[in-house]
């Protein structure tokens, strides 16, 4: 076996019920709970337990639910004592990776997190911005069509270079919508999405300027593993880069694919995908068919995982 991979999953992969069970099996896991709830002085983990999905759904909420529920499943997976070559997240699951990594207390991470959740959530009004993931249409394709909406004056933007033929575009309502018109006349398939602002854009800069106030708070420490950063799809180790890109990040595109073929390159085979759901795993097949992928979220996935890991 190659290099292994840990990635760690952003925005969307949440559920209601995610790692309970974990929790209730595992002190490790129920640990991390406890310490989120603490740390943001409320019980997010009743949220993330019992619900109401649309509570779970709000950003702030699902920013800091996702990394707990993650980290708590990272804490019961290194009993096992596999480790990771590099780790990976997806927008917020660059937190998740960070923690990994050893570059951020998960305390502080979970407070990082919930603080971003809210400064995107009110950097752009409700119904202002929107995002779209647009099917079958090449990278430079779309960004010259993105370019040419900007220019009349409706911001919009490359957000998530998820694999060959998904890209997500984010910008204004109007913006979207018109750069969504011509991908659709150049036979791309666009399929609206359903959040809370335009992540990954320019309008998210106001988010930035206030993140990187929160993270002059906590301690970034260098990473014990290098980390693919979302902004460059570059392994990064430095506490000062690492911070510079989490500020960036905010407004930057997420390069998904890129981060894939880099760790390809770098030896990685083995690619696990840890906490909720399977999103990440299926990018990473769409961008190289010949990757193992691993995907744990629960008691049983993780025993399937390290059966397969040693062999057994």
């Amino acid at each position: 076996m190659g290099k292994i991979a840990f990635l760690f999953p952003g925005q969307g992969s949440q559920s209601v019920g995610m790692a309970q069970e974990l929790a209730q099996n595992f002190e490790e896991a129920r640990t991390i709970f406890e310490s989120a709830d603490n740390r943001l002085g409320f019980s997010l983990s009743s949220v993330i337990f019992q619900g109401p999905e649309e509570d779970l759904k709000r950003t702030e909420n699902t920013q800091p639910a996702l990394l707990t529920a993650s980290t708590a499943v990272l804490a019961v997976f290194k009993k096992h004592g596999i480790q990771a070559d590099y780790t990976a997240g997806h927008s917020l699951g660059e937190y998740s990776a960070l923690v990994a990594a050893g570059s951020l207390s998960f305390e502080d991470a979970v407070y990082a997190v919930r603080q971003r959740g809210l400064f995107m959530e009110e950097a752009v009004p409700a119904g202002v911005g929107a995002m779209s993931a647009v099917l079958g249409m090449k990278q430079a394709d779309l960004e010259e069509i993105t370019q040419k909406v900007s220019q009349n004056g409706h911001a919009v933007q490359v957000a998530n270079l998820n694999c060959p033929g998904q890209i997500v575009i984010s910008g204004t309502a109007q913006g979207v919508a018109d750069a969504a018109s011509l991908a659709k006349e150049n036979g791309a398939k666009v399929i609206p999405l359903q959040v809370s602002g335009p992540f990954h854009s320019s309008l998210m800069e106001p988010a930035a300027q206030k993140m990187k106030e929160v993270l002059d708070t906590v301690e970034i420490r260098n990473a014990e593993v290098p980390v693919i950063a979302n902004v460059s799809a570059k392994p990064v180790e430095e506490a000062s880069v690492i911070k510079e890109n989490l500020v960036k990040q905010i407004y930057s595109p997420v390069r998904w694919e890129e981060t894939v073929n880099e760790l390809m390159a770098l030896g990685v085979d083995t690619f696990i995908e840890i906490g909720p759901g399977k999103v990440l795993s299926g990018l990473v097949k769409k961008v190289n068919r010949r990757a193992t992928t691993i995907a744990i979220s629960d008691e049983a996935s993780m025993n399937a995982a390290i059966e397969k890991l040693k062999g057994e």
